[in-house]
């Protein structure tokens, strides 16, 4: 236990110190640091974190329930009081807020960190609040609506040495790091293509923009669920949940689902930015995303590892329930995982994974014995990061998904939704990755997205109605990029 003559505050807010240059004495990490206090014992009130969380009626909740047995919750927001009646009613010492804006002026000074779990348009501007005041934050995934939001918080989380992890909770699974421990020991040899998928969506895609108004329940703040994005009318298919498939607001299947399948891609293959990006979907709407789609990424080669190179790859992507094609030797009576399978189609032999990264097993039966090669995780995704919100930032653990690397990963995700957004260009898209930016989409270069959609039969014959919108792409792509935000709402400054 730390002497008596340090105090919570002090120990809690060496990070925050830290980033300001200021310079503080080591001091021992306390038990619950491990996940667990001394001899199984009740946790010492001094060792305990002071997290709120905004964002509780989905994951949020889940979240707050894997730290809640160490920490103090000491407070709650949500823009939907209905919605997030079980958390409040789990916590009902916590001060209850809408507004995190709120949150943060009145309770900043108690807070030492914060978990964020809204919908992925806001996930961006509520963290980097928060990481600018010292606090450590763990963001669901997708960690940001776009790219130069995932820019943001990598470069504030590195400024500011906070403690940060995103919600892709297999990264804290053994699977993983098997994947990991196979490639980079070079038992499938080379890799130049992965093919990847999900089920998903399991939520309303491919739908006309509604046009009926909805009364806004008494329960929910819309304009705050809104926050920096353009307000537009109440409408019950937005909110709860189906905000995942409106682009406003989430990222469709992609995003909730590439940073739990693409992360052994990433990791395993030490990818960074791509440099070659092109989508295709069903049929694309302005407002929402559509019921399928496929993504090929391609990433440049890498530095070659001491037992095996790392040329130029291409990821594949598909959702909406296509699966990639079984590889040859695919054993009789073996399934690829429903949710999300992957396929590391290597020189040597062939990896294949379920979503998370379970169940890793190589095409020709072998198991091989590589050298373990990361730090094994005993503790929760969530204790994990706790553990390392308490730890001197100089010495810190490497989390499996801080925003060092969930940063940029991030930006591989949302980069094929922005493949999928500007298909109508009918041409492969190069990317500049360390300046954000398309290099082959030109000043007047326009293509048409269907507003709506509909037909009508006559004598057994279809008709389609579609109302259609041109496009200037660049101007498009840069507000995908980085969004332009409502009035009264704006991120903090990107750091040099």
């Amino acid at each position: 236990m730390a002497s008596k003559s340090i105090s919570r505050r002090s120990f809690l807010k060496q990070g925050a110190a830290a980033a300001i240059g200021m310079v503080v004495a080591p001091t021992i990490i306390p038990n619950i640091a491990m996940g667990k206090s001394a001899g199984g014992q009740h946790t010492a009130p001094s060792d305990k974190l002071n997290i709120a969380a905004v964002g509780i009626g989905g994951m949020g909740h889940a979240n707050l329930n894997a730290v809640k047995a160490h920490e103090n919750i000491v407070a709650l927001c949500d823009v939907d009081w209905a919605y997030a009646k079980g958390a409040f009613d789990e916590f009902p010492n916590a001060k209850k807020y809408w507004d995190w804006r709120k949150m943060y002026d009145e309770m900043g000074k108690s807070i030492d960190a914060v978990i964020v779990a809204t919908a992925d348009h806001t996930h961006a501007i509520i963290a980097a609040t928060a990481i600018t005041m010292g606090k450590h934050v763990y963001v669901q995934k997708p960690l940001t609506h776009t790219v130069y939001e995932s820019r943001l918080l990598t470069k504030l989380a590195a400024k500011y040495k906070v403690a940060t992890q995103m919600g892709n909770q297999g990264a804290s699974d053994g699977g993983v790091r098997q994947i990991c421990d196979w490639i980079w020991n070079g038992e499938i040899g080379e890799v130049k293509r992965v093919d990847c998928a999900t089920n998903r969506p399991i939520w309303p895609q491919g739908l006309n923009a509604p046009t009926k108004v909805d009364k806004v329940p008494k329960t929910l703040n819309w304009d705050l669920f809104t926050g920096p994005a353009e307000l537009i009318p109440f409408n019950e298919i937005y909110h709860p949940w189906n905000w995942r498939g409106w682009w406003r607001y989430g990222t469709g299947a992609l995003g909730d689902m590439a940073c739990h399948i693409m992360h052994p891609i990433f990791k395993g293959l030490k990818l960074g930015y791509p440099t070659k990006v092109q989508g295709s979907s069903t049929l694309l709407l302005t407002d929402c995303a559509p019921t399928a789609q496929s993504v090929r990424l391609t990433f440049p080669a890498r530095d070659n590892m001491a037992k095996v190179s790392m040329p130029e790859v291409e990821v594949y992507w598909v959702d909406g329930g296509i699966k990639p094609l079984i590889p040859a030797g695919f054993p009789a009576g073996k399934t690829l995982d429903i949710d999300g399978p992957v396929i590391f189609h290597g020189s040597k032999d062939t990896l294949i994974c379920g979503c998370y990264g379970r169940d890793p097993w190589l095409l020709s039966g072998r198991k091989p014995n590589s050298p373990k090669t990361q730090r094994e995780i005993t503790t929760s995704h969530e204790m994990d990061w706790v553990a390392a919100c308490k730890e001197n930032p100089d010495s810190r653990r490497k989390l499996s998904s801080d925003f060092s690397e969930a940063g940029p990963f991030n930006e591989m995700v949302v980069m094929g939704v922005l493949a999928v957004r500007l298909q109508g260009l009918n041409k492969e898209l190069l990317w500049d990755g360390p300046n954000m930016k398309f290099t082959n989409i030109n000043d007047n270069d326009k293509f048409k997205i269907t507003k709506s959609d509909n037909f009508s039969i006559h004598n057994g014959h279809p008709t389609f109605h579609r109302d259609e919108e041109d496009i200037n792409a660049k101007a498009f792509a840069e507000e995908l990029i980085k969004h332009n935000y409502r009035e009264g709402w704006s991120l903090p400054q990107m750091p040099a």
